[in-house]
């Protein structure tokens, strides 16, 4: 299972077998509109996550107390988006079947789409919650399809009307803010209602999807398309921390383009976020 064996995310060093949580990266920028690079995401969440403390004094949680693999890399061809997306979607299915909660890190947000599809196998009545500055809504971006710009909008054709709750958006056509108006809901620029949409999901399984755009740009510059007027990191972790305990059964951090941010504190924030999410999943 493991693709990278000579070197493990901080905390998640446990055997494949005796894990709950299986962590690996999907280096792919194949569709981005922009500006490409998050390819390099999820090694450099690797390489750098020997920065930050396994303890979370926020959840009062350590990764060390909970069973958790890094696989590594998925070895995705360049020019091929169709064989990029099943690999990850056969991959993705393997975790699940296994009993196993995937967390996969991006990558353009257009990975979502595969491992949703194979975790909705074993899930139909699966619900997606969405962080994003984008709404990743339309039907097509310059007559493709599978985009990151459409990501959303194919997930929706999966899983049905209003089955999809999205925060912090705060960029996207017209049409498709009305156009989520009658699928998805929607709540732009913040992070506010998840209380109400935890009660309405109730007991049903969720795959949280976070763009990590859907933070300032001043906070995270380290993406393809930032935009301005986003969340803190602190509302980030904060709306994390609601999700504890909750029937969370993937997850994804997504759009980390660490070549924009001489600096490194977006791939900081990247690999808090992902403990932070690891830690919340993780509480039963």
């Amino acid at each position: 299972m493991k693709q990278n064996p000579e070197i493990s995310i901080l905390g998640f060093e446990d055997s494949y077998q005796e894990s709950d949580i299986v962590v690996f990266g999907a280096p792919f920028d194949g569709t981005v509109s922009f500006r490409p690079g998050s390819r390099f995401g999820p090694s450099a969440i690797r390489n750098e996550s020997y920065g930050i403390e396994t303890y979370s004094p926020y959840q009062n949680a350590d990764l060390t107390e909970i069973k958790g693999h890094d696989a590594g890399d998925l070895p995705l061809p360049f020019g091929d988006t169709i064989q990029v997306l099943n690999m990850i979607k056969h991959f993705t299915r393997d975790i699940v079947s296994d009993g196993k909660i995937p967390i996969m890190l991006g990558g353009e947000h257009l990975v979502t789409l595969p491992a949703v599809e194979a975790v909705l196998e074993k899930y139909p009545e699966l619900c997606i919650i969405h962080l994003d500055a984008h709404t990743d809504l339309r039907d097509d971006y310059l007559g493709i399809k599978l985009s990151h710009a459409t990501v959303m909008r194919r997930i929706w054709e999966r899983v049905g009307d209003r089955k999809i709750w999205q925060f912090g958006i705060r960029s996207g056509e017209k049409f498709e803010f009305e156009w989520a108006q009658e699928h998805t809901f929607l709540t732009p620029f913040s992070l506010d209602g998840i209380e109400k949409a935890l009660e309405a999901i109730g007991r049903k399984p969720i795959y949280l999807t976070i763009d990590m755009d859907v933070l300032d740009p001043s906070v995270f510059p380290g993406t393809g398309t930032p935009e301005h007027g986003g969340v803190s990191f602190k509302e980030l972790l904060d709306f994390i921390i609601k999700l504890r305990g909750r029937f969370i059964v993937a997850a994804d951090l997504v759009e980390l383009a660490p070549n924009y941010d001489a600096s490194g504190i977006s791939t900081a924030a990247a690999c808090k976020l992902l403990r932070e999410v690891a830690l919340a999943i993780a509480v039963k």
